[in-house]
């Protein structure tokens, strides 16, 4: 059937835009919609008062060559800087090196603590632990007890809202790829330039100079200019879909000028699929209902704090391991770009990671910026009463959780998705509930415009299972096109989730949600 009415692409983040501009590309026809009154997505860089920051951390590294021309193509080379990778742990007010640095180890450690790491090591090494299908005993087998606890269990924990132990192992299999603690010694004291053998271990990334926020808008601007139509706040509420012609015939948006219905011959989304699925009229079997009904998320939100520049680090972020704090992770944005802050300041974003229905999604900005400046200064980053400024982001459904019945969710939906309604099609992190980076949001997108536009028929659902990503899996595991994913953690924890107290012991840094590359 030859297209009359073009693609309706729902959302504009990196997937949204990357869809549309490739169908642009193709010459087709194509309109955008984005509920948010800003483009980006999590990618977005958010701008306070001159102030720039990111929603998370966005180190633009890819192993994906079109996704690297595409980044290029949109932005001239001189957009670009290169920034060396460095995160460093916080733990009882020392920080150590990320990667593991032999002599600063063991200089925070102290040599009698080192040693007791090493023979925590040697033991599981020799003796491992019997139950290694969770988290905490997965990677305890690889570094020991002790390390674990001190570099690993407090940031996950925080990150996640539940006990380690509670966590799934096959997550860690995957974000911890080729790395253990021989490893990590092998690196600390033979290291190579540019290693790109183990992903935690990449020393080098690419940024625009104005955050990642720059890309999207200068992509957008491209997508007008080529011929697209883009609207910003205006929220896809119903896909209408023919059930005689199994093919979703039209969109209903609401917007600034009200509501309309647009046509559509394909639809391509990036909305998460839990309410794509509760917006197709008429509606969904009421199994494929539930399965959406289902889906669990983790939300952040950023409180970035304005600081003399004397406060500033050299570390893109620090994880913070200490327990005494709700925070997970902080930025200094002004480790990424010079361009991000203003002379003689720098601006730290204090990260916490948090579900809708808590408490502290609900806080006022006020109070979160009271806090967070209290944390900073409880962890001595900053001396008192010197924050001149707090600004406050909030980021709903920032990862897909993967809870134990999430997979026959995604498979019951993508089943059902394939049959009722083909010319439908969901893209990227939230809208394929997968834990992509942005580069593989972006090849699902890309893929995707090319099966529009040429019929070729490219399985979207397998990207981010090349070798070159997919990390280690056990011996018996044949699932494919999970990405990489969010730890498998229980049901019944999501539905009554934990919050991590202060005093218990991301997120260990090669255990944490990804840093949206």
């Amino acid at each position: 059937m030859s297209e009359q009415n073009g693609t309706v692409v729902i959302g504009a983040g990196p997937a949204g835009l990357t869809a549309a501009y490739e169908l642009l590309r193709h010459g087709r026809s194509v309109q955008v919609f984005e509920a948010d009154e800003v483009v980006g997505g999590i990618s977005r860089t958010v701008e306070r008062d001159g102030w720039r920051f990111d929603i998370g951390g966005h180190r633009f590294f890819t192993k994906v060559p079109r996704v690297e021309a595409f980044w290029h193509e949109i932005l001239p080379d001189e957009d670009f800087l290169t920034r060396p990778r460095m995160s460093r742990i916080f733990y009882q007010g020392a920080l150590f090196n990320y990667p593991l640095s032999a002599m600063n180890a063991l200089r925070n450690l102290g040599l009698p603590e080192a040693v007791r790491c090493l023979g925590s090591y040697a033991r599981a090494r020799l003796r491992p632990p019997k139950d290694q299908s969770h988290f905490e005993g997965w990677v305890s087998a690889r570094f020991g007890w002790r390390l674990y606890s001190i570099f690993f269990k407090t940031y996950t924990e925080k990150v996640w809202g539940m006990p380690a132990d509670r966590l799934q192992a096959d997550w860690a299999a995957q974000r911890i790829k080729n790395l253990s603690l021989a490893t990590a010694i092998r690196n600390a004291l033979l290291p190579r330039r540019r290693r790109t053998d183990v992903t935690s271990l990449i020393e080098e990334f690419q940024y625009p100079k104005y955050g990642p926020g720059m890309m999207w808008e200068r992509c957008a601007e491209q997508v007008r200019e080529r011929g697209g139509q883009l609207s910003t706040g205006s929220w896809v509420t119903a896909v209408h879909r023919d059930p005689a012609r199994q093919r979703a015939i039209s969109v209903t948006v609401n917007g600034a000028g009200g509501q309309r219905t647009e046509a559509a011959d394909h639809v391509i989304s990036s909305m998460p699929i839990s309410e794509l699925v509760t917006a197709l009229h008429p509606p969904a079997p009421p199994e494929v209902l539930a399965c959406a009904a289902d889906l669990r998320y983790r939300d952040f939100l950023t409180v970035a704090l304005v600081v003399p520049a004397e406060f500033s680090f050299p570390d893109n972020w620090i994880y913070v391991h200490d327990p005494g704090v709700r925070v997970g992770r902080i930025q200094n944005f002004g480790s990424w770009s010079p361009y991000l802050v203003k002379d003689g300041r720098t601006c730290l974003g204090l990260e916490y990671f948090v579900f809708e229905d808590d408490e502290m999604w609900r806080t006022p900005d006020a109070d979160l910026v009271a806090l967070a400046t209290a944390e900073l200064e409880r962890l001595e980053l900053v001396r008192q009463g010197v924050v001149e400024a707090g600004y406050v982001v909030r980021m709903p459904k920032a990862y897909p959780v993967y809870d134990e019945r999430y997979q026959h969710n995604v498979d019951v939906i993508r089943a059902w998705l394939a049959e009722a309604v083909p010319n439908v099609h969901p893209v990227g992190r939230n809208g394929m509930h997968r834990y992509n980076n942005q580069d593989h949001s972006m090849l699902t997108a890309m893929l995707t415009a090319e099966n529009i536009a040429t019929g070729s028929t490219h399985d979207v659902w397998s990207v981010n299972v090349e070798q070159d990503y997919h990390e280690e899996s056990s011996g018996g595991d044949s699932r494919r096109g999970t990405g990489r994913d969010a730890p498998v953690v229980p049901s019944r924890i999501i539905a009554a989730p934990i919050t991590v107290p202060e005093g218990s012991d991301d997120r260990a840094p090669v255990a944490a949600p990804p840093s949206h590359a």
